[in-house]
């Protein structure tokens, strides 16, 4: 049974990555944007500027999804199809690979087209930078930096929180880093109550930050890159980053592509100025096809390494476990007879 259920999960994720490559996010009614007016809602119910008030928003706020997740794992333990549908539709609601890199191929067509206004206005839908001023390589850079990091928070990371939480996995990382897009930058409203949030967003994307820059070197050839030149970039900026884990995904990048990532950022009332991330010149419209390439590549490898966690690696652990539960209930049971 154990065996049928691994196999359902692994299925539910391949087949809900097929759906998000064939049809991209929902047009209407997508359950993501749903959570992000319910967590809302929450919000105006619970915020002060504190961090107390911020740990129980995300406590709240990703804990019904959890809880829901695994309500519907249990509900499913002897049901192997309908656990692969829920993981395939859970997969699928929570995946952005299709619409990131259609937005990277918008983006470029734009910039080719020398269409700033156009390409200014789409930049919204990859990243919350003010794109008033920029010109083409700064919307270029743009372009390049996001794909690079939400290829990790929109493709990697949730494959691999399902592959070793299931359901629950799935949808309390999307929860998670929903609210990390919500509450959890800098400004003086969210300064402390989206710290929280934050900060289990950076926990939770540790792990898949770092697959995915060792993948994107890995897979540098595919859009004719070095591949020793994305690992020495890697290796050597990628702590440089004031993110502990955009930083993993933009330096492979960077040194994939040959470009140089990093500089000025300007948001809507605030601006940031980071480190430099590669040696290369500044990105233009011609990368960002290879940018979108290579976050595909990335996304079908890390598919593959998701797929077969619940079949492989996934059931050791889970014998692992068991085996010390049992043990733990063995001593228990020993002690309360010895009384």
């Amino acid at each position: 049974m154990r065996q049928s259920v691994a196999v359902a999960n692994a299925a539910g994720l391949v087949a809900g990555y097929a759906l998000d490559s064939l049809l991209g996010d929902p047009r209407r009614w997508h359950p993501v944007a749903g959570f992000g007016r319910a967590a809302g809602a929450l919000e105006q119910r619970v915020y002060r500027p504190d961090r107390t008030a911020g740990v129980v928003f995300t406590a709240l706020a990703v804990g019904v999804p959890v809880l829901v997740g695994a309500a519907a794992t249990v509900a499913t333990r002897h049901r192997p199809v309908g656990r692969a549908v829920l993981m395939a539709a859970a997969t699928w609601t929570v995946l952005g690979g299709r619409t990131l890199r259609h937005e990277a191929k918008v983006m470029g067509r734009a910039l080719r087209g020398g269409d700033l206004p156009k390409a200014r206005r789409r930049l919204g839908h990859l990243c919350g930078r003010d794109p008033s001023t920029l010109d083409e390589r700064e919307l270029a850079r743009a372009t390049v930096e996001s794909v690079a990091e939400n290829t990790s928070d929109a493709v990697v990371a949730p494959l691999l929180w399902g592959a070793v939480a299931g359901l629950p996995g799935l949808l309390g990382y999307r929860a998670a880093n929903t609210l990390d897009a919500m509450v959890g930058h800098r400004s003086p409203r969210y300064a402390r109550f989206g710290t929280p949030a934050a900060r289990l967003d950076d926990l939770l994307n540790l792990a898949p930050a770092r697959l995915t820059g060792l993948l994107t070197i890995a897979l540098a050839p595919t859009v004719h890159g070095d591949r020793s030149r994305a690992w020495r970039v890697w290796l050597r900026d990628r702590n440089d980053h004031p993110s502990p884990n955009a930083g993993q995904c933009e330096a492979a990048m960077a040194g994939a592509l040959g470009v140089r990532l990093g500089g000025r950022n300007v948001y809507f009332g605030r601006s940031e100025v980071r480190p430099y991330l590669g040696d290369g010149p500044r990105p233009e419209a011609r990368h960002l096809k290879r940018a979108a390439r290579i976050s595909g590549a990335v996304g079908l490898a890390a598919l593959g390494v998701a797929a077969a966690y619940p079949v492989t690696a996934g059931r050791l652990v889970g014998a692992v476990a068991r085996t010390g539960w049992r043990a733990v209930a063995a001593r228990a049971r020993g002690a309360g007879e010895g009384r």
